[in-house]
């Protein structure tokens, strides 16, 4: 299991308000965290700050360690992974390819082969297409094999942008299932930006509320979503 500790966060594109205003955050223990918020409200800059994409002020620490300018790539292999929004795999490649492409760091030889034989375990679909290239995928096997290639490579700390966008609700239902079941398994500590409040806060033991690049709301899932005065202000349902 893994902390991540977000302390005093800014982030402000050229000269304009920032986008994110001095955010403070710990998610820890094998948390599934859902970080919520209408357009506009920070949710992938926070991602994108954590993985090093953007600059910011403030720091990040992930199991105490600060990970505060340090590059991307070493963000990574420090234990954070980053699945964006958009379905982020090489479509030229197949399913197989990319698996073992997102393995490549990590595992070696037979571990490596398990690895992949675990992924088709946790997505069927996946290895029904093992030989498919990825421009063949449909949008919901695509971002399937987008998890896989995060999870594959054993994060400690796994960010998701908007996971289930365009995608048809049994596919949503299977892709957070997985998602909540390996987070119990394995301790895996999860911050899942989502416009799919329903979903995303039935499988998140935290709910976080972002308006403004400020946090206004951070309750346990289910009593986020009970409260029909904080979800009519910020999240209009």
């Amino acid at each position: 299991m893994s902390t991540l500790t977000i302390e005093d966060l800014t982030v402000a594109y050229g000269d304009g308000a920032p986008v994110l205003d001095g955010l403070d955050l710990h998610i820890g223990d094998g948390t599934v965290l859902a970080l919520l918020g209408a357009n506009g409200a920070g949710k992938t800059t926070l991602l994108r700050a954590l993985t090093g994409l953007v600059p910011a002020g403030g720091r990040v620490l992930l199991d105490g360690a600060d990970l505060t300018g340090t590059a991307t790539e070493d963000r990574v292999r420090g234990g954070l992974a980053l699945v964006p929004e958009g379905r982020s795999t090489v479509v030229e490649l197949t399913v197989e390819e990319n698996l073992r492409l997102g393995a490549l760091w990590r595992h070696r030889g037979a571990a490596r082969r398990a690895a992949v034989a675990e992924m088709y375990e946790l997505f069927e679909p996946l290895a029904r297409r093992r030989h498919a290239p990825g421009h063949t995928l449909s949008g919901g096997e695509r971002q399937m094999l987008a998890l896989a290639r995060a999870l594959i490579a054993r994060p400690d700390v796994l960010l998701l942008d908007e996971p289930s966008l365009g995608l048809a609700p049994l596919v949503v239902a299977q892709l957070l299932g997985v998602l909540r079941e390996t987070a119990s398994r394995r301790g895996l500590t999860v911050l899942l930006a989502e416009q799919n409040v329903t979903g995303a806060l039935s499988v998140a033991d935290r709910g976080v509320v972002l308006s403004l690049g400020e946090v206004v709301a951070d309750r346990p899932a289910a009593a986020l979503a009970a409260d029909p005065a904080l979800r009519h202000a910020y999240l209009g349902f």
